[in-house]
């Protein structure tokens, strides 16, 4: 058994022991790549003696010393950053503009290739950086982006535009620098495809909370009359809604609220002007169906009340531990019907999940 195929059989004997005793089917697995299959990497940049490289650090352990690791390359990481990692450096240590006080860089490709490089630094950048990084920025086909303390210069674009296809058909997303994306952007089309098959035929409006920048609520679209999404950062609905438009997707309305601000407006405890102001009542919807991907923390109470109201509920987890929390109190009133391990995070302890609960009726199931 090689590396790979026993960490994953260990995620496997973690879930199992974690949800027994709660009636779950079979667990479906969905295996990630070994290598590059992350599409975001972020390394400190180490200058020792003259030379500079990337570096990163045992963790929990303070920068440098025998907490330093040298990397040259990040098996991890997309083929198109361990393509861009030797070039990026060998070129800015050409250029003292550059090279100087440089402390960290992030990289976010795509699986076609596309790259945005963000360059941090300890010092102020001025017009002769600029001139630096923008010659960089051509000679690579990157875009660059500048940051120091209370400074951010971009050069060309803040982001990368993501292709994932799902079914027959093929999503395109911007995934804005500093924003939440799927790291794993192999295993993110195997979790689209996952939610759509889970959707299968419940018709009626779906109602999507945690929407982020509708990575799950483009795709789920086709498989409903109209969705509602919410989220709350305004980076991720300005994302969501360029999304929506590029695609020509026109049964999708975006509510910028919280989870606990849409259970509030839901069960009638509040007002919000945000809904108004965006064509939204509530009352106009059918809803077949909650799709929800919360944050590490789960659902809260509220929301959970209001969670287990829905005939079906489409659940994704980045978090075990609260998803068994959560499903405690779901399984009283639905039954589970489908479960998933999605190796979105290989070699590291994270496991996302995903659930179908179906509402039961007469201790039965709904179909």
């Amino acid at each position: 058994m090689n590396d790979y195929t026993q960490q994953l059989q260990d995620k496997k004997d973690r879930l199992k022991t974690l949800f027994a005793g709660l009636d779950v089917p079979e667990w479906e697995v969905y295996e990630s790549l070994d290598k590059h299959y992350r599409m975001r990497a972020e390394f400190r940049i180490w200058h020792e003696g003259g030379e500079m490289f990337y570096a990163m650090f045992e963790k929990g352990q303070k920068a440098g010393g025998a907490s330093l690791i040298r990397c040259d390359r990040f098996d991890a990481a997309s083929e198109a950053v361990n393509r861009l990692m030797p070039e990026l450096i060998a070129l800015a240590a050409q250029s003292a503009e550059l090279r100087n006080r440089w402390y960290a860089v992030e990289f976010l490709s795509t699986l076609g290739g596309e790259m945005l490089v963000t360059m941090i630094y300890h010092k102020r950048l001025d017009d002769e950086w600029i001139r630096a990084a923008q010659a960089l920025q051509q000679q690579l086909d990157i875009s660059v982006i500048g940051r120091s303390r209370g400074q951010k210069i971009v050069l060309k674009q803040d982001y990368v535009t993501e292709t994932l296809k799902v079914g027959n058909r093929d999503f395109h997303y911007r995934q804005i620098e500093g924003g939440f994306t799927q790291p794993n952007a192999a295993v993110c089309q195997k979790m689209l495809e996952w939610a759509c098959g889970a959707a299968e035929g419940l018709g009626g409006d779906l109602l999507e909370l945690y929407c982020g920048n509708g990575n799950f609520t483009l795709p789920l679209s086709e498989k409903f009359e109209r969705v509602l999404a919410t989220e709350i950062s305004k980076t991720s609905v300005g994302a969501a809604q360029w999304n929506i438009e590029a695609n020509g997707i026109g049964n999708i309305k975006i509510a910028r609220l919280s989870a606990e601000e849409f259970t509030e407006a839901y069960t009638g405890k509040r007002e919000f002007k945000r809904l108004k102001e965006g064509g939204i009542a509530l009352a106009d919807y059918a809803f077949s169906t909650i799709f929800v991907d919360p944050p590490r923390a789960g659902i809260d109470g509220e929301t959970l009340k209001l969670v287990s109201q829905f005939d079906n509920i489409i659940y994704i987890s980045c978090n075990p531990e609260t998803l068994r929390a959560n499903l405690d109190t779901l399984a009283q009133t639905h039954t589970v019907e489908r479960v998933a391990l999605f190796d979105q995070f290989p070699f590291t302890p994270h496991i996302e999940s995903g659930v179908l609960l179906k509402k039961k009726i007469l201790g039965k199931s709904k179909r």
